[in-house]
């Protein structure tokens, strides 16, 4: 069962959304409430596929239970004294099974640790790992670190949460009026996603992306690199308000994982426009700890070399994250570049006296831009090799 794209799965989502519909209304929507609809969504989601029945739920249930044990392990280790080599070794052990997995991938399997979503769901484990070196996690209770880990709205494909974002959501109470500023949002964000994803992405491809799918002319290369764009965006975009705005039913306000991308004018501006929840996990846990790291070992002569160096170890792990495929560590190596350039120009520019930019310079901007972004997809579809 594919979440919000197949009609059972929607026919239950509607069931259970006014189950809890009903229990807000009534005041009874607890946090035990969301944690036992959550376990019964997933159950519902992972063994109903068809492709592997039950094996899936089974195979979920212990991947969550494994970072759990890992998670609070690392707590006890943690209270008693800082080791780094034991941090890197808890993240490491965390990455372990999507590790596996795209190393079998490679090999033309699928291994026995693959289930939909575990790309997330990995970053969801490191960012508690993560937050517990940083000793902004005291204690980990089972039921709030499993609801967290396979949020059921965005369990498949995001937003990435955080743990101490979520963590204050769930430990809130909401109001009767802060409940139906949530339901007003949601139908919003519901009809946006019905919009983008099930209208504006479905006639893209079908009218135009699927009919230039082939065919080596620079024309043909070319249209299908804007298709590709647009019907990439308006999917996932539409996925990815589905998801916040059924997070917002259950009173976890989810973050927004797009803001009108193609209106950057820069590709620093675009990355924090797109994909947001990824850019900003990578750029907090990546790109600030290999700067700080650097700088305090001194491994590069100026910050320049450092931030250049950082963004090329984020977008390779970036692109290695969406698969071992060349397609994908292209991606990352072009996207590091476009931001290493860009940072070398700001650099240069920044003492010199320059007057604003005319709204033709910004308008150039933000063309410049959405093709070089296009560029990037168009290498990310693997359609050049």
């Amino acid at each position: 069962m594919i979440p919000y794209t197949d009609l059972l799965y929607f026919a239950i989502l509607i069931g259970l959304t006014l189950c809890a519909v009903a229990l807000a209304v009534a005041g009874r929507l607890s946090w035990r409430s969301v944690v036992a609809l959550n376990a019964a969504m997933l159950v519902i989601q992972y063994a109903g596929r068809t492709n592997a029945g039950m094996l899936d739920i089974w195979v979920v249930a212990a991947y969550g239970l494994y970072e759990w044990r890992l998670a609070s392990l690392f707590l006890r280790l943690r209270r008693a004294r800082n080791s780094r080599p034991i941090f890197l070794t808890c993240v490491t052990l965390a990455l372990l099974p999507l590790i596996g997995v795209r190393l079998a991938a490679l090999r033309g399997g699928t291994g026995y640790l693959a289930f939909t979503g575990i790309s997330y769901v990995t970053f969801r484990s490191v960012d508690v790992i993560i937050c517990i070196q940083d000793k902004l996690i005291a204690s980990i209770a089972p039921a709030g670190y499993f609801t967290f880990l396979l949020f059921f709205p965005t369990v498949s494909a995001g937003p990435i949460d955080r743990y101490t974002r979520f963590a204050k959501d769930a430990s809130r109470s909401r109001t009767r009026g802060e409940f139906f500023r949530d339901l007003d949002a949601a139908v919003q964000l519901v009809f946006r996603g019905l919009l983008y994803k099930f209208i504006l992405a479905a006639l893209v491809k079908q009218y135009w992306m699927d009919r230039v799918s082939e065919g080596a002319q620079v024309a043909t290369v070319a249209s299908y690199m804007y298709a590709y764009t647009c019907y990439l965006f308006f999917d996932f975009a539409g996925y990815s308000a589905f998801a916040v705005g059924v997070s917002y039913l259950l009173g976890i306000h989810t973050p927004p994982n797009f803001d009108r991308p193609f209106l950057a004018g820069n590709i620093a501006e675009f990355w924090n426009r797109w994909h947001i929840s990824l850019s900003t996990w990578f750029r907090d846990h990546v790109y600030m700890r290999f700067v700080m790291a650097a700088v305090r070992g001194r491994w590069f002569a100026s910050r320049l070399a450092i931030s250049c160096a950082a963004l090329y170890v984020t977008f390779m792990l970036m692109g290695i994250w969406h698969g071992l495929s060349l397609r994908y560590v292209t991606y990352g190596l072009y996207h590091g570049t476009l931001l290493s350039g860009h940072a070398i120009f700001v650099e240069r520019r920044k003492n010199r006296q320059r007057s604003p930019p005319t709204p033709l310079w910004k308008i150039a901007s933000v063309i410049i831009t959405f093709h070089c972004v296009a560029l990037g997809f168009l290498i990310f579809s693997g359609r050049l090799g």
